[in-house]
């Protein structure tokens, strides 16, 4: 075993516990331990910013394991080297007298090597007649050869962390490209949006990213971003579906007018018999996404969302669904709950329940939860909008309209 009494340092030097600490569990190595002087620098390398090292440090450690004579640290042979500063200066690329000082207490502090000073703080070997060492002044390597295994688990980690923020930075800019390039095209193709709105959003998110240092700080970022897309294609995934069904629904039409000739008439039978027992009005649900509430009555029901609307105010469906999109986001409510809804409601009726959410906030624990049920009981028949629109008018102080 390296065994040695706890040396103390040279001159105005001072000492600390923690030195004393090093110096004890590096005497306390394992008999015949032994470990490959490079392979343990190439570990303090890769750990180094855990240890708190710089490069002219580790430059420095480079030029005292070169004055180690095997390649190996061993357990039970002298782990001191003694070389001058001159040499140490001439190893470490002609380091300055200043800096190698420097440097030699950051190793040391850092507990990479010990210092053994003799009385006189020179550094040197005491040899016997036969030429064999038997004592030497100067820095120990013992603590690489008893942390070998720490700095192996350091490096380890060191690795998997870069690896990690590699992966991050890749889905970073796997985001940025989508979301840019996705707002162009919405933008040049005329898309109807806030896309201005989205845009100085994503400007704000990227600028965070040249002062985040670590990897919590760049999964924020990325989080965000990931969020920002997802309301991106939410957006136009409702807008184009909502422009596919029209398009078919022109092209139902079409076709059951130029497929009765004889009569005009035909194409809305009069009994449910004549289409297996639905009538007409169930016909046209099923074939078209009917809005089954005016407008008007979802905003005097709801004039809360309003403020989410293009410049504060909501003129169609579609500024109601771009604004629900907002909406959705602000209330938390999964992008997948919402879809939920705009299958089962209909984009418009989703749209208007959002309206209702919000409009009704301060008595909704989850919004995404009571979203969710209220889909799950529109899919069984068991809910329609009409009660809530009608109980938000009347606590608004507004006044149903009829239509004939």
């Amino acid at each position: 075993m390296q065994t040695g009494s706890v040396t103390t340092p040279f001159g105005r030097r001072p000492m600390s516990l923690a030195l004393i600490k090093g110096q004890i569990e590096s005497a306390e190595i394992k008999p015949g331990k032994s470990v490959d002087k490079w392979k343990v620098y190439r570990d303090v390398c890769d750990a180094r910013a855990d240890l708190g090292l710089r490069d002219r440090a580790l430059s420095v450690l480079n030029a005292l394991l070169s004055f180690y004579p095997e390649t190996n640290l061993v357990d039970g042979k002298k782990l001191v080297v003694f070389p001058s500063n001159a040499q140490l200066a001439t190893r470490a690329n002609g380091i300055a007298g200043t800096t190698l000082r420097e440097n030699l207490a950051v190793l040391v502090n850092a507990g990479m090597i010990h210092r053994k000073d003799s009385p006189n703080g020179k550094r040197y070997a005491r040899k016997d007649r036969a030429g064999d060492l038997q004592d030497a002044f100067g820095f120990s390597l013992a603590p690489l050869l008893a942390r070998s295994e720490e700095l192996a688990r350091l490096a380890q980690q060191a690795a998997a962390d870069r690896q990690h923020l590699k992966v991050i930075k890749e889905k970073i800019s796997l985001c940025r490209r989508d979301i840019r390039k996705i707002l162009t095209a919405a933008m040049e193709e005329g898309a109807s949006g806030d896309w201005g709105k989205i845009e100085a959003h994503y400007v704000g998110v990227v600028s965070q990213i040249s002062k985040a240092r670590t990897a919590d700080a760049l999964s924020g970022i990325l989080d965000e971003l990931s969020m920002l897309l997802e309301e991106t294609l939410n957006a136009l995934e409702n807008q184009l579906i909502s422009e596919k069904s029209d398009t078919n629904d022109d092209v139902e039409r079409q076709h059951i007018q130029n497929s009765n000739t004889e009569s005009i008439n035909e194409s809305e039978p009069s009994s449910r018999k004549e289409h297996g027992g639905k009538s007409s009005q169930a016909i046209r649900q099923s074939n078209e996404p009917i809005k089954a509430f005016p407008l008007g009555l979802v905003l005097r029901a709801c004039p809360e969302v309003t403020m989410y609307g293009p410049n504060g105010a909501i003129g169609s469906w579609r500024e109601l669904m771009s604004a629900a999109i907002t909406v959705r986001s602000m209330l938390g409510v999964s992008p997948s709950a919402y879809q939920d809804a705009c299958d089962t409601l209909g984009p418009e009726m989703a749209a208007a329940a959002m309206a209702c959410i919000l409009e009704r906030g301060g008595h909704i624990n989850s919004a995404g939860g009571y979203l969710r049920d209220l889909t799950r009981r529109a899919e069984k028949g068991e809910f329609s909008l009409g009660p809530m629109l009608m109980a938000l008018v009347r606590a608004n102080g507004g006044v149903e309209q009829k239509t004939g």
